[in-house]
């Protein structure tokens, strides 16, 4: 009998949904409805093998964007009664040190994702929109949170406490959370599967490279290290995030700039990253216009490498050993120029890439034969991580 888990990741203005099969590990249907509560919106569902159904509409909150999903279950499948239900599973940013694994959503946990907001204010408000709105539209089915920062609360204290007066870190929870978590999880366990060995022997360094970016280094399946800190601004240049920065610059652009602190806080997170030193944020268009010669698209690129090789050798220092280095999200599975100056000049370290193998597509290896640290480039899958988490939960004694 199939058994199905409703992933749902919600926006503060839109809802993305997966029906997702977790002993398949397939999704049965999808769907993306944006711009709720705006004059405008538009509302996809698709089921794979039928052409997708997309409307344009106005849809005035997440309360009725559900009823939206729920009529094209009904009208274009698959049926909800017959797909095996389970749970329902929801993608929370932000958990702070208290939750190091998925739980069950009741009235408390919903209260304490809210306590947690100051830590993510753009995200935990509009996932706990989608799961108020959830738990009224599936009421009798169990509601479980997979929190973001989860994976990361193995990081060990040298690793995510910073280093200031140790009061005001605590009553300010100021540490590295880690971001991007159900990711890492995902793809660190399945690169384990690709090198046939069990996930407590194997250690690797998931490069996480989409708009947002991170690494993370993996131990035996538990995280040790990762870019993102506090927030999603650290680490890693990004598409429009600056990533690391001398916590100074702030002072002396408020300072001799006059900038306020909303006005820093938007440059750093919206106006910088590819966007800020090249005009895009897009990282097609920055290879594009490196392959053409332009300068600022050149040197956005070394940056990009710079960093990125930085991290990667400083987790090859963490680790101690090694076995193997994973490429993911939409720049790291699709970009093998990004793969190749990542890795650029790190042959010494045991790392080869294959060229041919790094130009082609999918799940694969792309190191070369007789490398002592494997890379492979390892789609992604946050949705069917969750699924399976909402599923190990629901079926535990």
């Amino acid at each position: 009998m199939t058994r199905s888990v409703f992933v749902i990741n919600a926006g503060s203005s839109s809802l993305k949904y997966q029906l997702v099969d977790v002993d398949a590990g397939r999704a049965l249907a999808s769907g993306l409805i944006e711009r709720i509560g705006e004059t405008t919106g538009e509302a996809k569902h698709e089921v794979p093998g039928s052409e997708p159904v997309v409307e344009q509409r106005v849809i005035p909150d997440h309360e009725k964007a559900f009823g939206w999903v729920l009529r094209q279950f009904e009208r274009h499948g698959p049926d909800l009664e017959r797909a095996g239900l389970v749970g329902v599973g929801h993608r929370v940013v932000q958990g702070g040190a208290r939750f190091d694994r998925a739980v069950r959503v009741d009235d408390d946990v919903q209260q304490q994702i809210e306590d947690l907001a100051p830590l993510a204010p753009l995200h935990n408000p509009a996932n706990l929109q989608g799961i108020r709105s959830a738990r009224a539209t599936f009421p009798g089915l169990p509601h479980v949170a997979v929190f973001d920062t989860a994976f990361h609360l193995t990081i060990p204290p040298a690793a995510h406490r910073y280093a200031i007066e140790e009061r005001v870190a605590a009553e300010h929870r100021v540490r590295k959370y880690g971001f991007h978590g159900t990711s890492h999880q995902y793809v660190s366990r399945r690169m384990a599967e690709l090198l046939g060995r069990p996930l407590d022997e194997v250690n690797s360094i998931v490069l996480h490279l989409g708009n947002g970016a991170s690494a993370t280094a993996v131990r035996g399946g538990r995280s040790i290290e990762t870019s993102m800190g506090m927030t999603p601004l650290a680490g890693l240049v990004m598409g429009t995030r600056s990533g690391d920065i001398d916590p100074g610059v702030v002072f002396h652009l408020h300072r001799v700039a006059g900038m306020s602190v909303d006005e820093i806080d938007t440059l750093l997170n919206k106006r910088s990253g590819l966007l800020g030193m090249t005009g895009t944020g897009d990282m097609r268009d920055v290879l594009q216009a490196a392959d053409a010669g332009i300068g600022r698209a050149v040197e956005a690129l070394e940056i990009v490498g710079h960093r990125l090789r930085g991290t990667v050798g400083a987790y090859l220092a963490h680790l101690g050993r090694t076995d193997a280095i994973a490429f993911t999200a939409g720049i790291g599975e699709n970009a093998a120029r990004v793969r190749e100056i990542a890795l650029e000049g790190l042959e010494g370290l045991g790392i080869v890439l294959d060229p041919e193998r790094n130009r082609g597509r999918g799940e694969r290896r792309i190191s070369a034969d007789g490398s002592p640290i494997e890379v492979w480039v390892v789609p992604t899958n946050e949705e069917l991580e969750i699924a399976r988490q909402v599923a190990a939960l629901v079926d535990a004694p």
